[in-house]
């Protein structure tokens, strides 16, 4: 005998009705009105040939029948949902750090664009030094680092070379017979070790007058007037200018952008790869 299938729709509208005692509610619970759940149940007892509810003016009460329904309904949607889940599509989690000296403006734009790559890849991202930030990943604490080359390290991707400059804000001048006044990132910072080491090379004294823990904070004081910073032109504070030829500073050499991960998935890599060319773009524009 060909005997048509129970609406689950229906049989869930009944298990909310039972379980919420109250039709309002039970629309409530599955956002819809009060009408379509009490025509939901109608055709489910339609269906079943009998009365599940007992629908008096100040509450709801199941029928004999209802009570003896409503265990199967409730294994019914327990089936339902196992078979359900097993064709889910599981949330992949990328874990990546970023260094403060590559995440840039650019950050909220690149996060979207891998979000539209994939919605269901949930994406976390930290960001500090290089070295911090490849200490964790060798640690396997992270997936996937995007970092400034760092010393004694040879490996990773080159996404791109960017040049750094030394900024100053407009106007600001040195105050003659006076070190050069610095603003760098807290240690262990790469560029500011890099700036402080061509600095000494180079003859010029300078001091530190501001250490911030972020490159935010470093272009916050260049904006103040305290000093010079060693930045790329993308994470310069607006109208900051370069100051490094009218102060005879040594030249800052192109520091290359790299990537490591041990990222293989193909969800996340194909997330990756558009991460890695909207920097590449970023970094090259």
């Amino acid at each position: 005998m060909n005997v048509p299938a129970l609406d689950l729709d229906a049989v869930q509208a009944f298990v909310r009705i039972a379980e919420l005692g109250s039709f309002t509610r039970a629309a409530e619970a599955m956002q819809t009105t009060q009408a379509a759940v009490s025509l939901k149940l109608k055709r489910l007892e339609e269906r079943l040939g009998c009365r599940l509810v007992e629908r008096t003016p100040r509450h709801v009460q199941l029928s004999a029948r209802g009570e003896a329904f409503l265990d199967h309904a409730r294994e019914l949607l327990a089936a339902n949902d196992r078979a359900l889940a097993l064709f889910a599509t599981a949330r992949q989690r990328l874990t990546i750090g970023i260094s403060d000296h590559v995440a840039g403006p650019e950050l909220p734009g690149l996060i979207a664009r891998m979000n539209a790559q994939d919605p269901h890849l949930v994406i976390e991202i930290r960001i500090g030094s290089s070295g911090d930030l490849l200490q964790s990943f060798d640690r396997r604490e992270l997936d996937t680092v995007i970092v400034r080359l760092h010393a004694g390290r040879d490996d990773g991707e080159c996404l791109a070379q960017e040049k750094f400059g030394w900024f100053a804000a407009p106007g600001w001048q040195q105050r003659a017979g006076e070190p050069l006044p610095l603003a760098t990132m807290a240690e262990p910072c790469g560029v500011r070790a890099l700036a402080g080491r061509l600095l000494d090379e180079a003859g010029v004294p300078w001091t530190e007058v501001f250490v911030g823990g972020g490159v935010t904070a470093v272009a916050a004081a260049v904006t103040a007037g305290l000093g010079v910073a060693a930045l790329a032109p993308r994470m310069l504070p607006l109208g900051a200018v370069d100051v490094g030829r009218r102060l005879a500073l040594p030249d800052l050499p192109r520091l290359p952008v790299l990537l490591h991960t041990r990222v293989v998935d193909a969800r996340p890599r194909a997330a990756l790869a558009a991460l890695a060319a909207a920097y590449r773009n970023a970094v090259r524009g």
